[in-house]
């Protein structure tokens, strides 16, 4: 007969804290989101107080003016208040596809299908935290090794559990989402074929071909050589153009449908002005919420203790979260900006010729925040600078080295490309080689395939193509 004993156990659980949640979600809000989220609180929670500016309006950022937040009487998210997540709520809609529930978002969409599954709560934190990672693209923004890293020794995470939670992830839909990169994202989608769609795929032989091209051959697919991607993979020329015919309608960006258009304008984040001789950032006042709780309500409850209230108290409770988690999203894109600023004086001087090589581990070590933070802090937040209002990322670039030992942006060198390819002889142009040894010339070291790479970032068609446009327009006329 076994007996029955209490006993203590100890023991840590990785978890997030509905107030770091918040603070997550925030940090990634653009204004206008932001302006969506905030007004949207202002209607739920009677505790919550303020105005909101409204940023679809002209003149919302036509004189931008500065302003320095502080959040008073509200203390910094401590990680060692920590709760546990996996169970997400869910109300009637939240399974329904997003074209017909269009304000929802990618995480939410990917949160509400974790819900179905039978994970337990430390796998779901693990999903969790992956799905806060994706990028617009549905695509996995760092490594698993950073993403451990990131969690620290003390919660003992392996490798093997985030491999787990990402395969997880990786089964919801849209099909390709949680990939690391284009390939894995094809291949992915390639394992759930939609045949409604792509019925050559029922031919396990063209499945089979369209699988190994997204696994080892996009380069050579994207060359346009299907003599040797033939030799490649030993198929038919019909069997590769069925293959063929297939990639081209999977998705290369799973979570477009859940991206929102660029708007016609976009409202500056920070603001950037020249004082005594040095740019210096700022934030832009007209998309900082002003936020505080009722304090009449809040006097008139009491001591939450013992108090019959309670609903109530958690209400101020939210909203003070609220307002310290604002703060801290417009701390972050303050200090990450002037970051950027303090890196890139000559950008501001000279424009985007002078751009200086600059990446995101570059600020995160910098500051001492984590990539992802810097990411998140960064992207569709925007600057008003004398080129214009320009995103966050676009002063990011990897570095080239040049004749004098120094380096150069590679946005400064796509610059130089666009610049020479428009000052060539149209029917004459220049060949990526020659636009290599032209750059050389001017101290800048390139490869061919380098030169290649950035002219189809910035969508300019090879040398044959441009030189073909150029005589048909001069048959036409």
């Amino acid at each position: 007969m076994s007996r029955q004993s209490i006993g203590i156990r100890f023991g840590q659980h990785l978890a997030l804290t509905p107030a770091l949640q918040q603070s997550i979600k925030l940090l990634q809000l653009s204004s206008l989101d932001l302006e969506a989220e905030v007004a949207r609180a202002l209607d739920e929670n009677p505790m919550l107080e303020g105005e909101v500016t409204d940023l679809s309006s002209p003149e919302a950022s036509a004189q931008p003016t500065v302003q320095t937040i502080a959040a008073q009487d509200v203390p910094r998210p401590q990680a060692e208040q920590m709760a546990r997540v996996g169970q997400h709520h869910r109300d009637d809609e939240a399974g329904e596809r997003p074209e017909s529930a269009a304000t929802e978002s990618l995480r939410e969409y990917l949160l509400g299908q974790l819900g179905t599954t039978r994970a337990s709560a430390r796998d779901a934190a693990l999903v969790g935290l992956l799905i806060e990672d994706l990028n617009d693209d549905g695509f996995l923004e760092s490594s698993l090794v950073e993403i451990q890293t990131m969690l620290g020794p003390e919660l003992d995470v392996e490798l093997d559990e985030l491999q787990a939670a990402l395969s997880l992830l990786q089964s919801f839909d849209p099909a390709g989402v949680g990939a690391r990169d284009l390939a894995q994202s094809l291949c992915l989608q390639l394992q759930r074929p939609d045949f409604e769609c792509l019925p050559a795929l029922r031919d396990p032989i063209v499945l089979k071909a369209a699988q190994v091209i997204c696994e080892a051959h996009l380069d050579v697919l994207a060359s346009g050589n299907m003599n040797r991607l033939k030799e490649l993979l030993g198929c038919s020329t019909e069997t590769l153009q069925q293959a063929h015919t297939s990639i081209l309608h999977l998705n290369p960006r799973p979570a477009s449908q859940w991206t929102r258009p660029a708007a016609d304008f976009a409202v500056p984040d920070v603001l950037v002005r020249k004082k005594n001789g040095v740019w210096q950032a700022s934030l832009n006042d007209a998309v900082v919420p002003k936020l505080k709780v009722n304090t009449v309500y809040a006097q008139a409850l009491g001591n939450p203790r013992g108090s019959e209230y309670g609903a109530l108290h958690d209400q101020v409770q939210q909203a003070r979260w609220l307002i310290r988690n604002l703060a801290q999203r417009f701390e972050t894109i303050l200090r990450v900006s002037q970051a950027i600023v303090t890196h890139q004086q000559l950008f501001f001087e000279e424009g985007w010729g002078a751009l200086r090589p600059l990446t995101l581990r570059d600020i995160a070590g910098e500051l001492g925040l984590h990539e992802s933070t810097v990411s998140r802090a960064t992207t569709q937040k925007f600057m008003l600078t004398p080129f214009g209002t320009l995103e966050l990322k676009r002063f990011f670039g990897a570095g080239l080295a040049t004749e004098g030992g120094e380096a150069t942006s590679s946005t400064a060198v796509q610059t130089r490309i666009k610049a020479l390819i428009d000052g060539e002889d149209r029917l004459k142009p220049l060949s990526d080689g020659q636009l290599a040894k032209l750059l050389d010339e001017e101290g800048v070291s390139i490869a061919r395939r380098t030169v290649a790479k950035y002219r189809e970032l910035m969508r300019i068609p090879t040398a044959s193509l441009r030189k073909s446009h150029a005589h048909g327009q001069r048959i036409a006329s």
